[in-house]
């Protein structure tokens, strides 16, 4: 459903409009549950029209004991997911007790006129970089976002969904990308926080774009390792009995290869798969076209370098550390995908203080490279919130991790967070 943007009427056109408890409409959708939308300002810092937001609900079971916000990543807009019965199966357990209440960030369920142009691939060069720039320009002339899509803003919205909700406090599960709005929220609203819950976090706090994708390189070229490890065991591996790494050394020197395995070395179940593209020199997957404004989303809130010669640095340093496969993983899905794109209305990664906050409760997965462990401590130490280590991927709850699932419901449900010593 594309944003609405509407004229807001000459009373809300004050101070108060922000502050005005907005109204919701819940009615029947998607064989037992509810939808709504939430209309907010389009730009809080100057409101003059309005967008609404879709909601979907799954309602309390039984006990209820308030409503949990959740935010599954992204940046996307997923309540059309939730037409898809295995889709809403991963947040059942979280509607045993709570309303669970799904919000799409502002302007992602716009679709634009034209696709965004394909992800930078590694390594990195002038000529390629310079076309995808004049490529993502040309795409951003054409779908304007309704209003700037940063954390701040969307915090702002979250705010008014939970006034909109009758709720005193904002119950929170961030997922992914939804811990950066989740950071967002604490920074603005720690007081009105009552339970916080950020799984796999994305530091939204180093400022510095070389520091801030050396973890997940480094988590990377772990994985690597480990996979070759697991290959020497496992008689299924395509290549067993064979030396791995000087197999990727030979074979990843072709792009398309070292591409799409950098794509995939963040979860231990492409391993298969992988070894057999590293054995047939094949690999498979169409590029989805991107009609969406989830980049523009994306690089308002990370506004690192995204010239040539500051990516190339930063390639090169990577290369130090990771020089199998971890350089090429992370940095240019993030600041690659902005070169061309305007920048403005940015809220910048940087540290903050989030006074009167509750405790909060992290966890990221070890050998994650897209929102690697370092990332979750540092998220973590910030918000002064408990952190669990956890032996995983991405998406550690949604994905079902069994232990963690455990320590995040009793959080959820009593407030108890994991022993200090508590590990998944």
């Amino acid at each position: 459903m594309k944003a609405l943007i509407l004229p807001l009427i000459a009373g809300l056109l004050t101070t108060g409009a922000a502050s005005a408890t907005p109204k919701l409409a819940w009615h029947a959708c998607h064989d037992g549950l509810e939808c709504s939308a939430l209309e907010v300002p389009a730009d809080w810092t100057r409101p003059s029209a309005t967008i609404a937001l879709p909601l979907v609900k799954l309602p309390a079971r039984a006990d209820r004991l308030g409503t949990l916000v959740v935010n599954p990543g992204g940046p996307a807009a997923v309540t059309r997911n939730f037409a898809l019965p295995g889709y809403r199966d991963q947040f059942a357990d979280l509607a045993a007790r709570f309303d669970v209440v799904v919000v799409d960030p502002r302007g992602l369920d716009v679709t634009c006129p034209t696709a965004a142009p394909p992800a930078l691939p590694s390594p990195l060069s002038p000529d390629a970089h310079a076309a995808y720039a004049a490529a993502n320009a040309r795409f951003a002339a054409t779908c304007p976002p309704p209003g700037p899509l940063h954390a701040r803003q969307v915090a702002r919205d979250l705010d008014a969904l939970r006034r909109a909700l009758g709720e005193r406090r904002l119950n929170y599960f961030g997922n992914s990308y939804g811990t950066v709005y989740g950071q967002a929220y604490a920074a603005l609203f720690g007081h009105r926080v009552g339970r916080m819950y950020l799984d796999s976090a994305f530091d939204h706090t180093t400022p510095d774009l070389a520091e801030w994708v050396r973890p997940g390189a480094v988590t990377a070229e772990r994985n690597l390792h480990r996979m070759a490890a697991w290959c020497a065991e496992d008689p299924a591996c395509a290549l067993h009995g064979q030396d791995v790494l000087a197999v990727w050394d030979r074979v990843a020197v072709d792009p398309v290869v070292l591409n799409w395995a950098a794509a995939r070395i963040g979860n231990d179940r492409s391993w298969p798969a992988i070894a057999t593209a590293l054995v047939e020199g094949v690999t498979t997957g169409p590029t989805v076209p991107d009609h969406r404004l989830a980049r523009t989303a994306l690089c308002s809130d990370f506004a690192f370098p995204d010239d040539f010669e500051s990516l190339e640095r930063v390639e090169d340093g990577l290369r130090a550390v990771a020089p199998r496969i971890g350089w090429a993983v992370q940095p240019w899905r993030v600041s690659g995908h902005c070169s061309g794109l305007p920048r403005t209305d940015l809220d910048p990664p940087a540290p903050f203080d989030a006074p009167g906050l509750p405790p909060v409760l992290v966890a990221n997965g070890e050998h994650d490279p897209l929102t690697p462990a370092a990332h979750g401590r540092r998220v973590a130490a910030l918000l002064h919130a408990a952190y669990l280590p956890t032996a995983g991927n991405h998406g550690l709850y949604l994905r079902g991790n069994t232990c963690v699932r455990d320590h995040v419901h009793r959080y959820l449900w009593t407030g108890t967070l994991p022993p200090r010593d508590a590990r998944c």
